[in-house]
């Protein structure tokens, strides 16, 4: 379970004093645009009980930190997120009342995406994981696997684009693969949202599938998943990325501005998993057969449709909101990878100092996958305190020191 120390909003937590071992995070400081962005040092957060503390290695770029950022998630807005340009001036879209669950706690760090390394464990967590490569699942329950309420890493607290974070115990999964740090920072958020999805819907080797913006993260991702599930999947695609979207997998590739009734036909398929919406939402209802399924986590084309009522209740559709991750949603995917049933698509990395740059190509939407922000390497106070297999501790006084045994766990 989350603890009540990870949902610190305590503006104080940033503020560095003459023993606090520090790192090079990036501080999100409110709502607008790439300004509100700061990188600069803070302290290293300290693990408390149950928690551990990893260096990150690898954090990926999401829709949802640019979101956050300029308030999109505001009832008022209106618009698609493909409306943001990447242009250097987004200060005129900031809305204050933008968050997931209630305001957003800035100033915070965000990275919804996090691979990294374990480097020390706080009380109660397990001190012979230290140095095992992990996995951060992005969404927690906050009130157990029966209950949808749930925080998300970045949004409702301190995330991955610093070099350490600090995160529940049970949040993180160690990972066995030969990808690299970046090609598994590509991977929690995108296909995590994307397996949810596919789990929710109950996607299997006799459904046929329409995916809406495949080339893209979650897109890409949900191709993947459900044809390892079996299914038939059709997808939709930008005319200059359609053979890449073939290369993972789709069965079809419909041009992006297609008419997908005309493509498809009526009652033509049994799932359609949609983070577009906007104006070919009704689109995706009349290709869906009697009793099909549509879920969705999304609106990048825009946040308001419009639905026939008649379509919804002659046909016999469920339509499947997906925020909160199942129980059986991360486990899925960490075995997906290290049965080698998935593959990464890595775009392009940056150096996290330079997230302005990797946001702004980011929004330009003229990559396939993923692009990736990778933290600095841990300078010569790093290393001494965490280059090791050994265990590091906090004294009551505060002050980090390296443990005199490895593997020894924070008091």
């Amino acid at each position: 379970m989350i603890d009540e120390s990870t949902l610190n909003k305590s503006k104080d937590r940033f503020n560095i004093t003459d023993d606090s071992p520090t790192m090079k995070a990036v501080l999100t400081t409110g709502n607008g645009g790439y300004e509100k962005l700061e990188y600069r040092d803070v302290p290293i957060p300290k693990p408390a009980q149950g928690e551990v503390l990893i260096q990150v290695l690898a954090a990926g770029v999401n829709n949802t930190e640019i979101n956050t950022r300029l308030g999109w998630y505001s009832s008022s807005v209106k618009t698609g997120t493909d409306a943001l340009g990447g242009d250097d001036d987004e200060s005129g879209r900031q809305k204050a009342d933008g968050g997931w669950n209630e305001a957003t706690p800035f100033p915070f760090i965000q990275g919804t995406d996090c691979c990294g390394k374990i480097v020390t464990v706080g009380p109660g967590a397990d001190g012979s994981t230290i140095g095992s490569r992990v996995l951060v699942r992005s969404c927690s329950r906050t009130h157990g696997w029966d209950n949808l309420e749930n925080i998300w890493i970045a949004s409702d607290f301190d995330g991955a684009f610093a070099q350490f974070v600090k995160i529940a115990a049970e949040e993180v999964f160690p990972v066995n693969c030969d990808w690299t740090d970046a090609e598994l920072g590509t991977i929690p958020c995108a296909y995590g949202t994307a397996e949810n999805m596919i789990h929710r819907a109950k996607v299997t080797d006799t459904d046929h599938v329409l995916v809406a913006g495949a080339s893209g993260g979650v897109g890409s991702a949900v191709v993947q998943l459900a044809k390892r599930r079996g299914a038939r999947v059709t997808a939709i695609a930008g005319k200059e990325k359609m053979e890449a979207v073939q290369e993972i997998g789709a069965d079809r590739v419909i041009p992006r501005g297609e008419d997908v009734v005309e493509a498809l036909g009526e009652k033509s398929v049994n799932v359609v998993i949609d983070n577009v919406a906007g104006p070919t939402f009704d689109e995706m209802m009349q290709v869906l057969k009697t009793g099909g399924r549509y879920a969705s986590s999304g609106a990048i084309a825009g946040p308001l449709v419009s639905l026939d009522m008649r379509v919804f209740y002659l046909k016999d559709l469920t339509l499947i909101g997906c925020t909160a991750w199942d129980k059986p949603v991360f486990p899925n995917l960490i075995s997906s990878i290290e049965k080698g049933e998935i593959k990464p698509l890595l775009a392009k990395t940056f150096p996290l100092e330079k997230i302005a740059e990797a946001q702004q190509e980011f929004t330009k939407k003229v990559h396939v996958g993923k692009i990736v922000l990778i933290p600095p390497p841990l300078n010569t106070e790093q290393q001494e305190l965490f280059g090791s297999e050994e265990g590091i501790w906090w004294n009551n006084d505060g002050r980090l020191t390296k443990s005199l045994t490895p593997g020894k766990k924070i008091p």
